[in-house]
């Protein structure tokens, strides 16, 4: 039950011209196929087939490749497009994992391909791979899929009401259009999608033991994948005439066939095919059957020997149309139920050659189905021109669902390798940023916190937190207290930071947070109290203590003068003391990633990495001391902020961002600055989408080329709109109701394009902050000398909560990219603000421990006041 990634059938409006592979047995063919629409609606094809040696069926992965681009490069040559760079369809007809239309790990092979490094693989890669080596000419891969998927989709071309693509030749497999809502391994419950059922492994966990005989298992236990496809053994054409021979032999043994004599003919695996069944049983004459027998076994048959022969062949091939009919009652009758009909009608597209070629299989087939699923009416039509059509007709659906996204957007989907590269870049970006005489030209800045330990379960006390990153601004009273059992009470309140203050002055900005905590203050009846403040202040500064903060540049839309520079707790203190009804002891000031990390290390003490992917996104972990030339001492660890925002500000990012990326910069009020978190971030992604569908609209690909003010119009689109559009359920429908109010009247083919782009930009920023991330863990592993990583990451953030896919993306390809570590990922429900007053709680702590031992020295006072 593979998804398949094709959601629809053909409509007729396909159009263009296509290149297609079709790799399934010993012959490979290559075509190029003319897709018409309209009135006179067309397809033209023109193909070449190429044997595959069985050597390379069973050689290695990469012979098998170049052997195919070989082919493909002969079959250019022939049609004198060598030059030209077609969309392609790949039907590759053996079991694939897939993810995306153009996305297919091989499972295993069957039909006696065995080809090495190629299971678990991404075919797809592997074809790339192999021509970029040949380096003569380049393809749009646009789809893999499934020969049943093909046939399917050829037939449907000409008959709307084909939804089910069966093959009954070599091999025996089924496909069909299944409700998403049913499809619990790929994310979305709206529409349908082709799932590959792959049948042929039908009992491979014993269910079906009771029907197989002792001839399929000594055919089973011949087969190169022994065990394996026991259905596809019992059904297909490939192993058809080895079950007759094994059952001939047996009736020999026991004197009942040619005399008792087993002759060396008899002896050999494979030398009854399977089309000898099919002209066995097309004999009418018994005499012409003898005649036959002898030529094809050199036998001495007698006439009673024809007999029984043509028995054993007509039962065999009797019993595999009967099991495939019972397969595809089965498929017809779950249709009929998912629809809730009385009665289905529906269309078979049916390609092979056991299909095709056999007298009586069809006929079998079609009764078997009639009787055991009378409730529907099921037409089979043949496929003249087999799936390499198919897949051209998969490429032109996906190409006009997608309208052309993949022209715009190829370079947001990164390979593994790709990201690689990317962790390799930001792993050399932390190393320059910690040493002491790279760091200044360094733009991933590697800010020491002070912030020495985690939470280790002594802290207690009464804190004021205060946390400011972004519009909204958040004070807490956080007790932790020791009763059975370590408690964390928490107060909150949040205040709205006007777009005025944020790009006004410094001491307006800095006098409403002074205004906001005394509000706070009165609230709670603590004005007279003089409370252990912790300031999560969510922007890049340089500390040389913990209760100092110097602003190095605002980001997230902050502009607020006279700040840059500045040490932002003297300022807070400047206006609480101008205010004058109440008192502040501010004992450290934190970036949002350390409140984060120490808010989880409370509950998860091995957690050492804390992360924000929200409107913005940063990073921060803890590092040896000996390797952080920014600070004296070598003992023990630190906290280092990362500031990942400006990694590529240098231009180490130039080659994976896009014209969009760039238009966004550019419109933003820190040009030049911040490109990673342009790239990755909540506050910029919506933009992008925006931009994506603008352009694609006045490329004539959404909206038939309409373009409305709103939707021209800057910040119209948000990020929480992705998210919305991107769930599973009802995305669809809130991607027509977010387009319709930006005056957009949107088709379905429209709404599921523009789901597409949506999926294709958060996908890049999970796979981004994936590699940075992947980055930081493999430095941890080696810090540490082990073998295997086991760590906690803290995380929080509006992206990373909010988007229904996000989360799970950038676990999967973290774990991808990083195998060697055991990674929990643990989201902050308590925010930042809750970690800055663990770090305002450790901080007390070793001040209340300096000052409480029996002797204290000066100095050990003065370097704490220090």
């Amino acid at each position: 039950m593979l998804p398949a990634f094709v959601f629809q059938t053909p409509d007729g409006t396909e159009r263009g011209k296509y290149l297609a592979l079709d790799l399934g047995g010993t012959n490979f063919r290559v075509l190029v196929v003319k897709i018409r629409s309209g009135i006179r609606k067309s397809v033209r094809m023109y193909n070449k087939i190429y044997a595959i040696p069985h050597e390379i069926m069973q050689g290695t992965g990469e012979e098998l490749f170049d052997h195919i681009v070989h082919c493909i490069s002969d079959f250019l040559d022939y049609m004198g497009m060598k030059n030209t760079r077609l969309p392609l369809g790949f039907t590759f007809s053996f079991p694939c994992r897939q993810t995306g239309i153009d996305k297919g790990s091989l499972v295993s092979w069957t039909k006696g391909f065995k080809a090495t490094d190629c299971e678990d693989h991404d075919v797809v890669d592997m074809l790339r791979d192999a021509i970029k080596r040949r380096n003569e000419f380049d393809l749009d891969i646009v789809a893999v899929v499934n020969d049943t998927v093909g046939t399917m989709m050829t037939c449907a071309y000409e008959d709307s009401k084909c939804e089910i693509g069966l093959i009954a030749g070599t091999g025996s497999n089924v496909c069909y259009m299944e409700d998403m809502r049913n499809i619990e391994t790929v994310e979305g419950d709206e529409g349908q999608m082709c799932v590959n059922t792959e049948w042929g492994g039908f009992g491979e966990n014993g269910c079906i033991e009771d029907i197989r005989t002792k001839f399929d298992r000594e055919v089973d236990e011949g087969s190169l994948n022994s065990g394996k496809q026991r259905f596809e053994k019992m059904t297909s054409g490939m192993y058809l005439g080895e079950i007759v021979r094994q059952i001939l032999i047996d009736l020999t043994k026991r004197g009942l066939l040619f005399r008792g004599r087993i002759t060396e003919p008899l002896k050999t695996r494979g030398i009854f095919e399977t089309k000898f069944l099919s002209q066995i049983e097309r004999f009418i004459s018994t005499y012409t059957l003898i005649i036959a027998l002898m030529h094809l076994q050199s036998l001495g048959s007698t006439c009673d020997d024809s007999i029984i022969v043509k028995e054993v062949c007509g039962a065999v091939s009797h019993r595999a149309a009967q099991l495939c009919g019972a397969g595809m009652a089965a498929i017809v009758e779950k249709i009929r139920e998912n629809r809730g009909l009385e009665h289905l009608e529906i269309t078979v597209g049916v390609d092979g050659t056991l299909y095709k070629l056999h007298p009586h299989f069809s006929r079998v087939l079609k009764d078997t189905v009639r009787d055991l699923a009378p409730k529907c009416t099921v037409s089979f039509v043949l496929s003249e021109d087999g799936s390499g059509k198919g897949a051209a007709l998969i490429t032109a659906v996906a190409r006009r669902y997608c309208g052309g996204i993949d022209k715009y957007l190829y370079s947001m989907r990164f390979s593994d390798e790709t990201l690689l590269e990317i962790m390799s870049r930001f792993r050399r970006e932390l190393e320059k940023g910690l040493s002491q005489d790279t760091n200044p030209t360094a733009t991933v800045k590697m800010l020491p916190t002070f912030v020495r330990s985690i939470p280790d379960g002594t802290e207690k006390g009464d804190f004021i937190a205060l946390d400011l990153g972004g519009s909204n601004f958040r004070i807490l009273r956080v007790k932790v207290s020791h009763e059975k059992k370590q408690t964390v009470q928490m107060e909150t309140e949040i205040y709205d930071t006007p777009e005025d203050i944020i790009h006004g002055s410094g001491t307006r900005l800095f006098d409403h947070v002074a205004e906001c905590l005394g509000d706070f203050m009165e609230k709670h009846k603590i004005k007279d109290k003089k409370l252990p403040v912790g300031f999560t202040f969510s922007f890049p500064c340089a500390q040389t203590k913990l209760d100092e903060g110097i602003l190095l540049t605002w980001t997230k839309r902050f502009k607020a003068s006279g700040v840059e520079g500045m040490d932002v707790v003297k300022l807070l203190n400047k206006a609480i003391k101008k205010r004058g009804d109440y008192e502040a002891d501010i004992m450290a000031v934190v970036n949002d990633t350390v409140g984060t990390m120490m808010t989880c290390g409370f509950d998860d003490h091995r957690c050492e990495v804390g992360i924000i992917i929200g409107t913005g996104t940063n990073a921060c972990y803890m590092e040896e001391m000996r390797h952080i030339e920014l600070v004296e001492g070598d003992e023990g660890r630190m906290c280092i902020n990362t500031e990942w925002g400006a990694f590529g500000d240098d231009g180490m990012l130039e080659d994976i961002r896009t014209d969009f990326d760039r238009d966004i910069d550019r419109g933003s009020l820190n040009p030049g600055k911040q490109l990673f978190e342009k790239m990755v971030s909540g506050m910029y992604m919506g933009e992008l989408v925006r931009l994506i569908l603008v352009k694609m609209a006045r490329e004539g690909l959404l909206f038939e080329g309409r373009i409305t003010p709103e939707l021209l119009t800057k910040g119209k689109f948000e990020t929480k709109h992705i998210s919305a559009i991107e769930k599973s359920k009802e995305g669809l429908s809130k991607a027509k109701e977010i387009l319709a109010r930006l005056g957009v009247e949107p088709s379905a083919d429209d709404c599921i394009a523009v789901q597409h782009v949506c999926a294709i930009v958060s996908f890049r920023s999970a796979s981004l902050v994936a590699a940075t991330l992947a980055a930081i863990l493999t430095r941890l592993k080696d810090n540490k000398h082990v073998p295997r990583l086991k760590t906690t990451v803290g995380i929080d953030g509006s992206l990373y909560k909010m988007h229904p896919q996000y989360a799970r993306r950038l676990h999967k390809t973290v774990r991808r990219l990083v195998p060697e570590c055991d990674v929990r990922f643990l989201l902050s429900e308590s925010g930042s603000g809750k970690g800055a007053a663990m770090v305002t709680a450790w901080a007390y702590r070793t001040l209340a421990c300096l000052w409480d031992s029996p002797s204290p020295s000066p100095a050990s006072k003065l370097v704490w006041m220090l």
